[in-house]
């Protein structure tokens, strides 16, 4: 864990109350966008280093962490907008996006739609370039088992991490206990379940989730990053080289030994990747 986290801020998006970090100066800014039931202390580890270059913000989705969760459906299209308001919102005409997961999945789609709005891409374990994900995923799709699986527990919280990590030693019981926390608040288990079946069904993730993603991706101008975990359980690793062979301008990193969350179990080198990324041409 960080030893020292930058101040809680909020802002109005709309009618959503947000909750956002924002640390450093350097400009073009830094977006970090946290994955499918995470919220923005998942950057931890990454955002100090990474603000030591840039202005980096990083922010709960609507839906997740302490931001409001309002009663809509989650859906990829539904976040992507939101992140365009929430740079409207902070007077950001042009970022790069970092995104994790479900946050690489908003970042693909909000840089088709916006590419005067990009500078670069950094893709962390993304979802949606495929139909392939994980079966637990899959089943908590399903009605009744959904709400089951989702239901609160510090035995469902360390299962979570177990899965998302290679390397189980570096799990600790501090990032257990948040997402125990975070999982107790009020229409957290509602909003997880909406986004998971926006995006996915027992056979995976849906068609018309993915297809667009694949579809778009040769139009895609900002230069991409491209980082993956070789032992991710949660999306394959051949998704990796899918994106790195349709992205125009994309580099691709696969690191050994390293599962779902490549930011958090090899924190040093994605930290130094990025910056490297971020300063070159």
């Amino acid at each position: 864990m960080a030893a020292q986290r930058p101040d809680d801020q909020y802002i109005e998006v709309g009618d959503i109350r947000t909750r956002y970090w924002v640390l450093g100066n350097g400009q073009p800014p830094v977006i970090l966008l946290h994955g499918l039931g995470g919220y923005k202390e998942n950057w931890d580890l990454n955002i100090t280093a990474l603000a030591q270059a840039r202005q980096v913000y990083a922010l709960d989705l609507p839906g997740f962490g302490l931001s409001d969760k309002p009663e809509v459906e989650y859906t990829i299209p539904y976040l992507t907008d939101f992140l365009y308001k929430f740079m409207q919102t902070l007077e950001i005409e042009r970022a790069t996006l970092i995104g994790e997961s479900m946050g690489s999945m908003i970042s693909l789609w909000f840089a088709w739609q916006y590419p005067d709005r990009i500078e670069k891409l950094v893709l962390a374990a993304s979802g949606g370039l495929g139909k392939e994900v994980s079966i637990y995923l899959r089943i908590m799709t399903l009605p009744i088992l959904g709400e089951y699986f989702v239901r609160p527990s510090r035995s469902g919280s360390e299962d979570l991490q177990k899965m998302l990590f290679y390397d189980q030693d570096l799990i600790i019981d501090e990032w257990i206990e948040e997402d125990y926390q975070m999982s107790l608040l009020p229409g957290a288990q509602r909003c997880l379940l909406s986004a998971l079946r926006s995006m996915g069904n027992i056979w995976g993730f849906k068609r018309d989730v993915y297809k667009p993603i694949l579809e778009n991706l040769e139009k895609i101008e900002a230069p991409t990053l491209i980082i993956w975990g070789e032992e991710d359980q949660v999306v394959p690793v051949a998704h990796a080289h899918i994106a790195a062979e349709s992205i125009p301008e994309a580099r691709l990193q696969i690191f050994d030994g390293c599962g779902h969350v490549p930011n958090i179990e090899r924190a040093e080198e994605f930290n130094q990747l990025v910056t490297v990324f971020l300063s070159s041409g």
